[in-house]
């Protein structure tokens, strides 16, 4: 493969011999000049801002709409202020705080008559009124239109500040209760107070201290009251996967109360843009971290209430749902943590929606076998091959599911140890799930001596029919017990039969007792097991029959009393075996989960 470094060799050799080419290939008469291409039109003034007339009267209008309740006005109120000089992550904070600043500089000064004010689309700046701080001007600006200049943005505060001084100076009443709390926190501070110190104001940096300390302690209650609920509430309904839950499960809800205290104290105190900018967007951010770490809690708490609520149904596809919907729920809460971030740091949300969109293309390609095994998930989900605490073997691996992911599906081993299959290779493996068998079956042959007599073994077999019909957890309607082969060492008696038991403990448990009431059945019937050997018998005179148990069998009898007495000595031995299991408790079916 062509490396990257001689890759961009040749394009840039390509790059220069196209112009050449280009030039021999030119004929003797220079071609004629294409037409430019005609310069996009400037996006139109719009009429709120069309002249200075224009703009006093929107923010005049959009003012008295704020003063009589309708907050969404103030947006185009601050439409008409210049405030390309502040920092555009503090700009809708700001622009609020200046456009009441500059509504009361106009009810001081005197409510402007729009009549008196020029109608001209373009010139000068309209100067509305000088002060000794500043003056109130209206700028152009080409394709925006007329704007309060940034020089009067700037100068608001002071203004304000000398129109309050004057006044009181004159010995009239200044009505605080029209301005809005920023502007009534800092009037009613003392003169001495509002004397700038290290880039701030005393009453400032008096106030930030006071914020932080309230936050502090608003979050440790909060911490506090929040972790006694939870604590109360586990112990009087919680159960299940609740009772999991840890007592500071919603402690990042009380971290959100305190940066939210942090937010709204620092509004209230007119800090200048460069400092609101730093404490401002740290508080944003941390009220932002808090706020995703706060909503995946309430995803563990709604993991724990579904899990609860899968427990309780008799179908195990909710058990593999609830781990897929509380990933799915918490790449979500992610998602939109980060779009909610960007957007309060002013990073442009759409462009970056835009570019992720671009580049999904490049990014699925690279990423195939992600998108595999979300469809091998899909797939197992939708088809049911198995779920959650089935015994599957796929392809050498054999065990247990534990959970069913986005990527991979977990089993734990019989040496309890996890594997990790990836959901791709489920869609064409051959997949044995063993866990959904209904009945669990044992197949096999006992092998006995070749001298037993034919009554025997007419007893023995049904001594095990009976004992099959027995017992509780085997199936009574497909069995097979027969004489089925005459081996190298041994008669061979088939045994076929099935277990109707919910994991593997309870079905390594009911064998157990099966083969155990075999063995028992045997030795009370004089029926010996062959070992894999070969026996030489030398006879000498006449045949003698083989041994019989004293008081069995002692003359030949027929094949119905013979099964007769193989029932009658396996209801005897079932009896027995069944008897101190009933007794003990927790003798019912074993719920432990299947291994080996």
């Amino acid at each position: 493969m062509i490396s990257i470094r001689r890759f961009l060799l040749f394009a840039l050799l390509g790059a220069c011999l196209v112009p050449c080419q280009a030039l021999n290939a030119a004929p003797a008469t220079a071609p004629e000049t294409p037409a430019a291409a005609p310069a996009p039109a400037p996006p139109p003034i719009p009429d709120m801002l069309r002249t200075p007339r224009a703009t006093m009267q929107t923010f005049l209008a959009a003012m008295d709409a704020v003063r009589g309740g309708d907050q969404e006005a103030l947006d185009k109120a601050i439409a008409t202020l210049d405030l390309e000089a502040i920092n555009p992550l503090v700009r809708d904070e700001k622009g609020a705080e200046l456009a009441w600043l500059l509504a009361e500089a106009f009810e001081f000064t005197g409510r402007p008559e729009p009549k008196r004010i020029t109608p001209r689309t373009s010139g000068k700046p309209f100067v509305f009124q000088q002060y000794d701080e500043g003056r109130i001007a209206i700028a152009f600006e080409e394709d925006v239109g007329w704007r309060f200049a940034a020089e009067t943005v700037a100068a608001l505060p002071d203004i304000i500040d000398g129109l309050i001084a004057r006044r009181e100076a004159a010995g009239e009443s200044v009505d605080r209760a029209t301005l809005p709390l920023p502007l009534r926190l800092r009037a009613s501070v003392p003169a001495p107070l509002r004397e700038a110190t290290l880039v701030l104001e005393h009453w400032q940096w008096l106030g930030i201290l006071g914020v932080i300390l309230a936050g502090l302690v608003l979050d440790k209650l909060t911490a506090v009251a929040l972790a006694g609920g939870v604590r109360v509430w586990r112990r009087r309904y919680g159960d299940g996967a609740f009772r999991l839950l840890d007592d500071g499960v919603l402690r990042p809800l009380a971290l959100l109360v305190m940066a939210l205290v942090w937010w709204g104290g620092l509004n209230l105190l007119s800090l200048p843009a460069g400092a609101l900018v730093v404490l401002l967007v740290s508080t944003k951010f941390l009220a932002c971290l808090a706020g995703v770490w706060g909503a995946y809690r309430l995803v563990d708490v709604l993991s724990a209430y579904l899990e609860g609520r899968a427990l309780e149904t008799t179908s195990r596809l909710d058990d593999a749902l609830v781990p897929l919907v509380t990933k799915t729920i918490k790449v979500f809460v992610t998602v939109m943590g980060v779009v909610f971030i960007a957007d309060n740091l002013d990073i442009d949300v759409t462009s970056l929606l835009a570019g992720l969109g671009l580049g999904g293309l490049a990014f699925a390609l690279a990423a195939k076998d992600v998108a595999g095994n979300l469809f091998g998930s899909i797939t197992v989900l939708l088809d049911q091959t198995f779920h959650v605490g089935d015994w599957v073997k796929i392809g050498d691996v054999e065990g247990t599911v534990e959970r069913i992911g986005f990527r991979s599906t977990r089993i734990r081993t019989f040496y309890n140890s996890l594997v990790s299959v990836p959901n791709s290779t489920l869609i064409t493996a051959n997949v044995d799930n063993l866990g959904a068998r209904e009945y669990r079956r044992l197949s096999c042959k006992f092998g006995i001596a070749y001298d037993t007599p034919p009554e025997r073994i007419e007893a023995f077999c049904a001594g095990l029919r009976e004992i099959v019909l027995e017992h509780p957890h085997m199936r009574k309607d497909n069995f097979h017990i027969y004489l089925n082969g005459l081996g190298a060492s041994s008669l061979e008696i088939l045994v076929y039969v099935f277990w109707k038991t919910p994991d593997w403990s309870t079905e390594l448990r009911e064998r157990h007792r099966f083969l155990i009431d075999a063995l028992r059945l045997a030795r009370r019937l004089g029926v010996e097991y062959a070992f894999p050997t070969q026996t030489l018998f030398l006879r000498q005179g006449e045949d003698t029959p083989l041994p019989v148990p004293a008081g069995e069998f002692a003359m030949p009898e027929s094949d119905a009393t013979a099964q007769a007495r193989g029932r009658r000595e396996a209801r005897a031995i079932v009896a027995a075996t069944l008897a101190p299991a009933a007794a003990m408790p927790g003798s019912g079916a074993h719920d432990g989960a299947a291994g080996e």
